[in-house]
């Protein structure tokens, strides 16, 4: 697609489903709050006209839309079969006779790499064909340890085109992060790469399969994605031999499988405060229709058709992240996705924030979407994008991640405007990995208003809440959603009775989602962020529990206790600070900071490096000995200490003075951007 400031934009995608909600059902509506309404209040007919206007299939009758069980036990489409990839390789004909690809790679070192739909399918039925050589079947756990390159989209269709359960960590995270959330799910089968170039350097990662190997023992296979940075060979098949050794016949003759609507797609994690990474497992029916609908807000249009021409969709992550599956949820509409192995500035120890441009120039992207972290990071780098050449296609600009910034998102649009692209749409969302979606996003017949999410998600029944529990408009208020949507959790892996899948959303309020954001919806229906209204650490839109922090750093014998604090908000960059209670007679300096950073870098990830680390003499805790991250948290973001804290539930309530001297220091120096929510 070739997109220009003389060039008119197609008719958004909303738009073209609201004429055909208005010619196959006699529908019509005054404005996008009133579809909106009808969306949530009529959730079977709304769920229905998805499938039926993006034509979805199954070869057996759907016998009910949706049952009459509350909130998590809602049962969506029974009767029905369905598979993704089936749906996603549909456009193999229609786009290789256009001659678009599938997908364009490229990494670092410029390595650029181009898949066309048929060698997708061929690939994708070549390596289902080796995995049921060995053993996977339906139901069976395929463990990824995968950068963002083509072979993980390949892995991921072959196995889900078995049954097979899906689930991937990115080569980023260290062992112990790693098999905190495989073991628990206990894979039959690991996929994984020996080695990446990352951040300006090679990385040997054979060691890290290898240790993966000792700790997973339920692995029976180990497919491995050769590379020239392994220091030794690891695993028990090559890659090569999934996609190329198998036999001719059978790969032209595999189809992927039906599958039950509800039947497991893959498990994604996302942590909360208190114990292992949760494994959330989705359904494959309600990821489909949920990324339809994402295809809807993010105007996802075929690459091969006249109105999207060209389209090419980039939406930076890593694989660890649920945007992941979302960059890959592009081709299901027939788009050409374009993705970029490696670090976003380049190199670490010296910054080029125009790495990413560059890559959506050269590649010709039409929608750039990436953390809001990474916009700022550009803004403040003073980097000048209208310089970098080729960017006047781009017609999107999406963000999520964390809350963007209204100076950053006028300063995203006016360097679009200098690099020659039309009047850019942001297509700002705020979602979960916990649904595989968003509450909040984007509309492109909609105003917009820097700061400003455009709407709430059809289907979705999104309200702030007081803390009564009533609704309200134009003030911050908990983000609740009130009533069920397709790809919210089947459960839990290993969760006798959903107790911590209840514990984790409905605890709050009973038969009512509590995302765990502060959220405000204006009386126009445009929304703002405000960021995380729980304790969970949200670095670059990627979530740790503190309990996973606590583990790699407690283990130090210099460490007796430990409270960490994400005092991400809305305009202000995540900040994280750690504070430690040390061993009697030992005082926090530079080395026991490094050995303390070293230790989350080597177990987590880098990401979740604290900004600064403070020693303290108690961490505060209630009378049942809980650390009080919230109650701080909301000190430290400026409410008074009379509100959030309560000395006579306190175990410890003589600490409290410090922390409230600390807040206020803290709030000092950074008044110009601390907002209370």
């Amino acid at each position: 697609m070739t997109t220009s400031a003389s060039s008119p934009l197609p008719l958004p995608l909303i738009q073209h489903y609201e004429q055909w909600l208005s010619q196959q059902h006699g529908l019509q509506f005054e404005d996008y709050e009133a579809l909106h309404a009808w969306s949530v209040a009529h959730l079977a007919d709304f769920w229905r006209s998805i499938w039926d206007y993006y034509q979805l299939e199954s070869p057996t009758p759907i016998t009910e839309v949706l049952s009459a069980d509350p909130m998590p036990d809602a049962r969506w489409f029974s009767g029905a079969q369905v598979s993704l990839p089936r749906q996603l390789l549909r456009h193999a004909a229609l786009a290789q006779q256009a001659g678009v690809p599938a997908i364009v790679s490229d990494n670092e070192l410029g390595q650029v790499r181009e898949m066309a739909w048929p060698e997708l399918q061929r690939q994708v039925a070549s390596v289902a064909v080796a995995l049921r050589s060995l053993g996977i079947g339906r139901g069976d756990r395929v463990a990824a340890y995968m950068p963002n390159i083509p072979e993980t989209v390949v892995a991921m269709l072959a196995c889900v085109s078995l049954g097979a359960v899906w689930s991937v960590c990115a080569p980023d995270m260290g062992v112990a992060a790693v098999v905190d959330r495989f073991k628990q799910i206990e894979p039959k089968a690991l996929i994984a790469v020996d080695g990446v170039y990352y951040g300006g350097k090679p990385l040997d990662r054979s060691a890290v399969v290898q240790s993966l190997l000792a700790e997973l023992p339920t692995v029976q296979h180990c497919l491995t994605v050769q590379t020239p940075y392994a220091a030794a060979p690891v695993g028990s098949h090559h890659w090569d031999w999934a996609t190329t050794g198998q036999d001719a016949q059978a790969v032209a003759g595999f189809e992927p499988e039906w599958l039950p609507f509800d039947h497991p797609i893959w498990i994604v994690y996302s942590s909360g405060t208190t114990g292992l990474p949760k494994p959330i497992v989705h359904g494959t029916g309600g990821i489909l229709l949920a990324l339809h609908v994402a295809g809807l807000h993010n105007d996802l249009g075929a690459s091969y058709s006249d109105s999207h021409a060209g389209e090419r969709f980039l939406w930076y992550s890593s694989t660890g992240w649920v945007m992941w599956n979302i960059q890959v949820s592009g081709l299901l509409f027939g788009t050409t996705i374009t993705i970029f192995d490696g670090h976003p500035a380049g190199s670490s120890s010296q910054p080029d924030w125009g790495v990413l441009w560059r890559f959506a120039a050269r590649h010709r992207t039409t929608i750039f979407g990436a953390g809001a972290a990474y916009y700022s990071n550009c803004m403040k780098a003073g980097l000048d994008v209208g310089a970098i050449a080729g960017l006047q296609q781009v017609r999107t600009l999406g963000s999520t991640g964390s809350p963007l910034a209204p100076e950053v998102q006028r300063w995203g649009s006016a360097q679009l405007a200098a690099a020659g692209a039309a009047e850019v749409f942001w297509c700002n969302i705020s979602g979960g990995t916990d649904f595989c979606g968003a509450f909040i996003g984007g509309n492109r017949s909609l105003p917009q208003a820097p700061g400003r999410m455009q709407c709430r998600w059809l289907g979705h029944a999104v309200e702030a809440w007081n803390e009564q529990g009533q609704p309200v408009r134009d003030e911050v208020g908990e983000l609740v959603c009130t009533r069920p949507i397709p790809s919210m959790p089947l459960y839990f892996w290993n969760d006798p009775g959903k107790q911590r899948y209840l514990d984790s959303y409905f605890d709050h309020w009973p038969g009512i989602w509590r995302h765990g954001d502060w959220i405000q919806i204006n009386s126009d229906g445009s929304c703002v962020i405000y960021g995380r209204s729980d304790a969970t650490i949200n670095r670059q839109g990627l979530r740790m529990g503190t309990s996973e922090i606590y583990n790699a750093i407690e283990a130090l014998p210099e460490v007796q206790d430990s409270m960490v604090i994400d005092l991400e908000y809305l305009g202000r960059d995540s900040y994280m600070p750690l504070f430690v209670v040390l061993r009697e007679g030992l005082v926090l300096d530079a080395a026991l900071q490094d050995r303390i950073a070293q230790a989350i870098r080597t177990a987590l990830s880098p990401r979740f490096v604290p900004d600064t680390i403070v020693q303290v003499a108690e961490v505060p805790r209630t009378l049942t000995g809980k650390k009080l991250e919230l109650p701080i948290k909301k000190l430290l973001l400026g409410q008074p200490a009379g509100k959030v804290l309560n000395p006579q539930t306190m175990a410890n309530p003589g600490c409290l003075p410090w922390y409230e001297a600390y807040a206020a220091r803290h709030l000092a120096q950074h008044s110009a951007q601390t907002a209370t929510p």
